[in-house]
């Protein structure tokens, strides 16, 4: 789980390009990708990096699990899919860059209910863009010593 790599830029950031496997520069780029459907493979990688079942994931993506068989056989995402996994994404890279790029922990913690989230985990929160957000916000608190 340790080939989650950090910005090039010296920052210490994970970057998210790092959990799907692809090589985007910058936003634009990756919007590109995104616009013509991740390959596959970004869902395996996402999946091994992050420790998570595909079922797990696969609920966070919001990917029916025929439509998941179906991606699989025509090895790419279409392109909503392909947002809400770099979505998911940028929120597991936040989580594991929260604890020093230790992707174990990050992953514990965001499998775990979390008193700042009325009980919820993280990770269950994910599956919306509203629940995504709420997260990314909690995660911007802890970074910056804010009691959640």
């Amino acid at each position: 789980m340790n080939s989650v790599t950090r910005s090039r830029k010296g920052s210490g950031n994970v970057r998210v390009e790092a959990f799907l496997g692809i090589a985007a520069t910058d936003n634009l780029k990756l919007a590109k990708r995104v616009e013509h459907g991740l390959p596959f493979s970004s869902f395996e990688r996402v999946e091994r990096l992050s420790g998570l079942s595909a079922e797990s994931l696969r609920a966070v993506v919001g990917i029916a699990p025929r439509t998941l068989a179906r991606r699989k056989h025509e090895k790419r995402l279409s392109p909503e899919e392909s947002d809400r996994l770099v979505s998911v994404s940028r929120v597991l890279a936040l989580a594991v860059e929260l604890f020093d790029g230790d992707v174990e922990r990050g992953m514990q913690w965001l499998r775990s209910p979390s008193r700042a989230l009325k009980g919820r985990s993280p990770l269950s929160l994910a599956a919306t863009t509203v629940g995504l957000r709420e997260v990314e916000a909690l995660i911007g608190r802890l970074e910056h010593g804010v009691i959640a």
